[in-house]
């Protein structure tokens, strides 16, 4: 064990080094040959004549999109055969990786690391780069990620808080997906528009593009809307860094395609973050990623990343079109598809189709995206109101301290400590290192003087609590799962009399929750689930978003297996105010009916909401026209959703 837990450590490291060297600045080595590379783009805003002249660029024609070709010498490629031995590759890994992802789900940690290693170790030892084919690059991050969780997790996820962000799901993926007609007239009109449009990237009109411009003029439309809406709290530091890294402006609309915007933005392959980095191109860039955080979040650090390894990239292949293809596939990718066909040109190798799907897809999203952002009134776009940057301060702290103690200590909402500290994947700080912690303006002061207070070592468990009318020391005590006794202690109380609006520290035993914090309180009404074939304790609780623990103790069941059993009871999770809300209702059913048995409900004047796989804080409050802090505030708080869980919406 111990010569594998050695081997285990060389492999990752070896990764890590391999992605950052892939990552950094190009040898001379990987520069393609002069003759396959296209001419520089006159476009960039340190650099570009037009720029400098404050003239509009005009738009490439056909005549000028001519493509280099390589001489007939150049080395032949068997893309049929390396495109079978990559499958065949592929196929081994993900079988090793399918069975640490059951071994990790039954808490057979030790043998899921076996599982990860082998497939690692299968990518390698092949005679292929993992840069050098988005699949395998994929597949190499995938492992990465859940051998890096095996390795992080077990030891800190007991002794701290569990609650997570909750990510967002990348517009990109969307946009991917959809083939959109080309509508001739907005292609006139946009073909038009770029003539007038002044922009340090090129623009380029084609019908890949105007299917897109059609696709964001309809069904996206509220996609574009929304990112345009929340790029107003960041274009100014984006701008402020593509400016000082010497990369063109409008780069500024490659974020706001991939992500909208959104720092928790998780695409389907992995790429984390408003610039939706991948795990180890983010590692060759300087952005950190750990059991606590995750640099790919920060939105200042992951713009300056995205900056520098576009510069690189521009660097590598002359032409912002290509850069950008490598941006989302790999340098590798691009690189091999113009040796395999002798043509450094986007639009060529787009119409060979010798790219990923995603990545022919990628430019002309991005191309669309800058003329519609551009173009604001032509696309109904003029009348959104942009967000505006939200001030703030830092504070520089080495210990763990819970997310939601801060929002005490300060008087903010949870979501608004959240908001300001995006590359936090837990609701705890990490432990034994230093974190710049962002607070609202103003509120440093306040910060300090309130943790002060709280035991260096329990900041990631106690709490601070605003006394409220109807308060007592008992009730209190009910609520953050504590004594009156240990209540009394902590703030040297002489009496039981309180004062609303008041502030006492509430001490809670480390592994404890106060509760609704954890997610974890249930209905009452019994729920019968039927068991399917394959289900296991773990896999239903899984798809409920219940607690292992809670359905073995419903049901009397020893293990994971439901071999012999038909049904499961259980009791679905609730947030805490709903929990309320069917109490109250109860209470007042029975005292007006004592003998007729009724339906559990809240008031009218709320809506209820079951939370599906996958849906967020934020998603939920978009689709029903509120914010997340008015829908915490209406479940006291609620942090961590759960598939199942019924949330509380008020009007």
């Amino acid at each position: 064990m111990k010569l594998l837990l050695r081997l285990r450590s060389a492999l990752f490291a070896l990764a890590l080094l391999a992605g950052s060297v892939a990552c950094s600045a190009p040898k001379a080595s990987s520069v393609l040959p002069a003759h396959a590379m296209a001419p520089t783009l006159q476009g960039s805003s340190q650099g570009s004549q037009q720029a400098q002249s404050g003239s509009a660029p005009k738009p490439y024609s056909d005549a000028q999109a001519v493509p280099h070709v390589l001489p007939e010498s150049a080395p032949a490629f068997d893309s049929q055969g390396a495109a079978t031995a990559i499958e065949d590759l592929l196929a081994q890994v993900e079988r090793e990786y399918q069975a640490g992802l059951s071994n990790q789900s039954l808490g057979r940690h030790d043998a899921a690391k076996v599982n990860f290693d082998r497939a690692f170790h299968l990518l390698l030892s092949s005679k292929f780069n993992v840069h050098s084919d988005t699949r395998l690059e994929q597949e190499c991050n995938r492992i990465l990620e859940s051998l890096h969780s095996l390795e992080a997790a077990p030891a800190v996820a007991e002794a701290y808080p569990a609650a997570e962000q909750q990510s967002e799901p990348a517009p990109i993926d969307e946009a991917n997906e959809v083939t959109f007609p080309v509508d001739p007239n907005i292609k006139a009109k946009a073909e038009a528009e770029i003539r007038a449009t002044q922009s340090d990237l090129p623009l380029m009109m084609t019908d890949q593009v105007a299917s897109y411009i059609n696709y964001f003029s309809s069904r996206g439309h509220s996609t574009i809307a929304n990112a345009l809406s929340r790029s107003g709290r960041y274009e100014e530091m984006i701008r402020r860094i593509l400016r000082e890294e010497g990369v063109p402006q409008d780069l500024i609309y490659l974020a706001q395609a991939e992500s909208g915007f959104h720092p928790l933005a998780l695409s389907r392959a992995g790429a984390r973050g408003m610039w939706q980095f991948m795990g180890s191109r983010a590692k060759g860039y300087g952005l950190e990623r750990n059991f606590w955080m995750d640099e790919r979040q920060d939105p200042e650090k992951a713009t300056r990343a995205a900056a520098r390894h576009l510069r690189d990239l521009y660097g590598q292949f002359g032409d912002w079109y290509l850069a950008m293809a490598a941006y989302n596939s790999g340098p590798g990718t691009v690189q091999s598809a113009v040796r395999r066909t002798g043509y450094a040109d986007f639009w060529e190798l787009y119409r060979r189709n010798v790219l990923p799907k995603e990545t022919r897809n990628y430019v002309p999203i991005i191309v669309a995206v800058t003329i519609m952002a551009k173009n604001p009134s032509q696309y109904g776009l003029d009348s959104i109101v942009r967000e505006k940057p939200v001030p703030y301060e830092t504070v520089k702290i080495d210990y763990p301290v819970d997310l939601r103690l801060v929002a005490d200590c300060v008087e903010t909402p949870i979501s608004d400590i959240q908001d300001l500290n995006p590359s936090l994947l837990r609701y705890v700080t990490p432990k034994d290192d230093t974190f710049v912690l962002r607070l609202p303006a103003g509120t440093s002061g306040k910060f300090q003087s309130s943790i002060a207070s709280i035991p260096p070592e329990m900041r990631a468990w106690w709490r601070y609590h605003t006394v409220q009318q109807e308060d007592t020391i008992a009730s209190i005590a009910r609520t953050y799962r504590t004594t009156a006794k240990a209540i009394f202690t902590a703030n040297e109380m002489e009496t039981e009399q309180l004062t609303p609006g008041s502030k006492l520290m509430i001490p809670i035993a480390a592994g404890k929750h106060p509760a609704g914090e954890d997610g974890m309180m249930y209905a009452r009404r019994t729920t019968r689930y039927k068991i399917k074939s394959g289900d296991t304790v773990q896999s239903v609780a899984d798809n409920l978003g219940i607690s292992p623990r809670m359905i073995r103790s419903w049901n009397h069941i020893k293990g994971d297996s439901l071999k012999g059993r038909r049904v499961l009871y259980v009791h679905l999770p609730v947030s805490p105010a709903a929990a309320r809300e069917v109490e109250v209702a109860r209470t007042k059913s029975k005292s007006s009916h004592p003998k007729q048995p009724r339906e559990e409900t809240a008031s009218a004047a709320s809506v209820h909401h079951k939370v599906k796989q996958g849906e967020t804080l934020y998603s939920i409050a978009t689709a029903y026209n509120t914010t997340v802090t008015a829908l915490q505030r209406a479940n006291a708080n609620v942090a961590t959703l759960r598939p199942g869980m019924i949330l509380i919406i008020r009007p």
